[in-house]
Parts: C-alpha cells; structure tokens; sequence
C-alpha cells in the first residue's frame, strides 16, 4: 500500500480510538454504556441499524456471492429488508413501550418478564455465544481484507490488529461510540462504494459491453438462485431482527417507540437494495477482472476464496490516495459490526449472566462491564483464527440464537398461554438439534438448512409441553 493510503487509513482508526476516549467520560451509568441514554435519534439508530447488519461480513460475503453467481445473490439482503419492516411494524410497538415500564437493557431480559429467570438466564447464554461468533466473523472479514490489501502482513496478524483496534474503541465508549461511529463509517462506507470502488472498477473492467461479454448470462439474471438457497437465507436472517440483542439495545435506545420504527424502516432501505446492489456488483466486477488478468498471479487465490476477489479487485485498480479510501470504507462496515457485536455479547455476560450473581455499586458494573467487553473481544479473536469463512461462520452465529429463541419469543409476545417450563426446553432442544447437526455435518432433505430442523424442533417442544404445563401467574408479575 502506497504511503499517502497508510496515512488515510492511519487517520481513520485514529479517529475511531478518538470518539472511544470521548465517550469514556461521558458514561456515568450502565444506561449509558449500553443503551445509549435512551436518548438516540432515528437517523442515528437507523443508520446504525444497517451498519451492524450489514457491516463487514455481509459486505466481505456479499462480494463473494457476487464473485461466485452474479445480481441473484442480493437476494440473500432483500430477508433483511423483509425482517427490518416486520420487527418495525409487529415487534417494536410492544417492545418499546416495554422498555420505558420496566428499565430493560438487554433481550434475555424481556424473556424474564414474560416467562421466568432460568430461562432469561438460558437466554443470555444462548445470546452471548451468538454473538460471540459473530464478532469472530467480523474481525475475519477485516483481517482478510487487511491481508489482501497489505501483502506482509498474515492472516492471524492481522486479526489481532483490526481486532484490537474494534475492541478498544468499544471497551471505552460503549453504546453511544458504537451507535455514534456507525453513523459516520456507514456515512465513509456510502462514499467509497458510490464514487470510488464502483465507477473505478467498472471503467478498469471495460465497461457494460466488455462485462456483459465476459461472464455467463446467468450472473446477471435475479433468478440464478434455488428455491431452498432463499428459503434457508429468509429462515435464518428474518427471525435474527426478531432475536437480536443489537437490534434491542437500538429499540431500548430511542428517544420513543415512532423514532425506532422509523430507523427500521430506514434500514430496511439501505439493506435492499441500495447496499445489496452494491456489494453483489462489486463481487461480480472483480469476477470479470479475473478473467481478464486483472487480478494476475493473485487469480488463484480468488477462486479458492471468493471472499478474497473484492478485495484483490481493489488492490489492483486503484491508485494511491484512493486505495486508502476505499479500505478506510470497508474497514467502516467491518468495525460498525464488531462494535455492536462486542456490546452485545458484552451485555449478555454482564447483565444476563453474571450480573444475577453479583450485587455491587453502579460504578464498579461499569467497571466490570468494560472488562467483560475486552475479555469477550479477546475470546473472538482466538476463535477467528480458526475459522476461514467469514460467511458461514456469521450464518452458523445467526442460526445458534434463531433456533433457540425465535419461538419462545413469539410465544412469549404474541400468545397469552404462555410456558416457562417450555419455553427453556425449546430453547435447550431447538439450540442443541441445529449445533448437532452442524457439528455432524448432516445436511436435511431437499438442500434445506439445519436451522430449520432446530426451529421446528423448538416450536413443537413448546407446544408440547403447553398442553400439559401452563403457567399461572400474569407476566407482568415476573421479576427481571
């Protein structure tokens, strides 16, 4: 990388460490480090929104659907449209209000108001080892990146750099960094996709004519997809804005329940199509550079890893000043995912798990919680150098919490005989049915994916057990 691109790309995680430090002495409670105040703006949340749902491993994965089959592969973004608008128009209205009555933090904590504390309890672990695994496969998506941009530099090493560099800021500045430098690195990332990587790449490619002679029509052709490949995305994405304790921490931080629709309709947008387009387009622009050379001894590595091909395309093309730019962008989308993973996760130890066991001053929490955000940030790190799909490794995340907790939670929401004995069960049964499955490598009939089974699984269990075990007190005489 050239020395004016270091400099750029210096300037940015230099800022980013900034705002962290800016935020440390703005947090005086727990609020505040994890709901933001409950002050936040639509614009703010909703950008934050699609920056965390997005960020690095949509964008780093998005290419290589691009790379590997062409325009159909935004629909795998057009679910995260469809979860956006559901969850803003089905699930916020009750959420919000819940929030302001009784002081939530976390998700696993609306599961101890409608059910019982061992199953907010399972909750928060089911939630803390999802995104734990998913802010793994955050900072793999930016060490790729890093690796492909700067030759000298490892794989592993360069886990360790974007992942430290994510963890710091967050550790500091809590929910407002996170929620404030999403705003502004989904603001870069916009930039750099717009009127940098995409017109740079299309005009290095040749052009309309060049790129529609080079591949197959099938890359430019929305149903160049298999029925079960949609149904296995919407399964496992749809749910996750119904499951989500990003997506919570958000509701819980807007001002009111219209600021919270209102940024989820926002980011619905910026899912599909403006963002889905984007990442597909560039993934399929770097195909074509391959077949033409462009790429060059760096080909090979391409095709192994479809992930790698946008980021090699961008090494290729663009020239000094730029590069730094465009990387400046991508590592946006990457950090905004992180961050809010890291929050997450951090939120469910400390609140949901060993919060229910330690009884000590508003202070020495906030203290705890910037520990646990580091140690769980640490964790993520090591399980991303053993990992080689950015891709795969956040869908497996996605499926572990959807397969647990989306029937429990629309039991819990939207049916008044509820079941705390089935709903833990459910989430024990449908969790552990999808992991074995995964973990044994077994695929279900007709191509469809495992977290299906484990959903299945999940509901019949609830129901099951509510034939025989309902409970007999109003939720709202649960204790959180």
């Amino acid at each position: 990388m050239h020395f004016l691109d270091m400099i750029i790309f210096f300037a940015y995680m230099v800022a980013m460490l900034g705002v962290g430090f800016y935020f440390l002495k703005q947090n005086k409670t727990t609020d505040d480090y994890y709901v933001g105040g409950r002050s936040m703006s639509s614009w703010h949340i909703g950008l934050s929104v699609v920056a965390t749902d997005v960020g690095g491993g949509f964008s780093i994965g998005l290419g290589g659907l691009g790379f590997a089959m062409g325009l159909s592969g935004s629909w795998m973004l057009f679910t995260g449209l469809a979860g956006a608008w559901l969850a803003a128009v089905f699930l916020i209205p009750k959420v919000s209000r819940l929030s302001k009555e009784i002081n939530l933090l976390t998700f696993p904590q609306l599961f101890g108001f409608l059910f019982d504390g061992k199953t907010a309890l399972l909750a928060g672990i089911i939630s803390a080892v999802g995104y734990l695994g998913f802010t793994s496969s955050q900072i793999l998506a930016g060490a790729k990146l890093a690796s492909a941009t700067f030759p000298e530099l490892s794989i592993e090493s360069a886990l360790w750099v974007m992942g430290g560099i994510a963890v710091i800021y967050t550790v500091f500045g809590g929910l407002k960094a996170v929620i404030y430098t999403d705003t502004v690195q989904w603001i870069i990332l916009m930039v750099g996709l717009i009127f940098v990587a995409i017109p740079m790449a299309y005009i290095a490619v040749g052009g309309y004519d060049t790129i529609v002679s080079t591949l197959p029509a099938s890359f430019f052709e929305f149903g160049n997809l298999e029925w079960q490949t949609f149904v296995n995305w919407s399964v496992t994405i749809i749910p996750i804005w119904f499951v989500g304790m990003t997506l919570y921490q958000r509701i819980y931080a807007a001002k009111n329940e219209h600021e919270a629709q209102k940024a989820w309709f926002i980011a619905g947008i910026f899912e599909w199509p403006i963002m889905a387009f984007m990442g597909v387009l560039l993934g399929l622009l770097a195909r074509v550079a391959m077949v033409q050379g462009i790429l060059g001894d760096a080909a090979a590595t391409a095709m192994a890893d479809e992930e790698m091909g946008l980021p090699l395309l961008l090494k290729s093309i663009l020239p000094a000043g730029l590069m730094g730019v465009v990387m400046a962008a991508y590592f946006s989308a990457i950090m905004s995912t992180a961050d809010s993973c890291l929050m997450a996760a951090s939120g469910n130890l400390m609140t949901d798990i060993v919060g229910r066991f330690i009884k000590t001053s508003e202070k020495n929490v906030l203290k705890l919680s910037q520990f646990f955000t580091f140690l769980i940030g640490f964790v993520a790190i090591i399980i991303a150098t053993y990992m080689k799909n950015v891709l795969e490794l956040m869908l497996m995340s996605y499926s572990v919490m959807v397969s647990g907790l989306f029937i429990p939670l629309l039991a819990g929401m939207f049916i008044t005989k509820k079941t705390s004995i089935g709903a833990f069960w459910a989430m024990v049964v449908g969790g552990s049915v999808t992991v074995t499955l995964i973990a044994t490598g077994w695929k279900p009939p007709y191509g469809l994916d495992a977290n299906i089974i484990g959903i299945t699984s999940s509901a019949f269990i609830y129901f099951l057990i509510g034939i025989f075990h309902s409970d007999k007190r109003k939720p709202t005489e649960v204790l959180v």
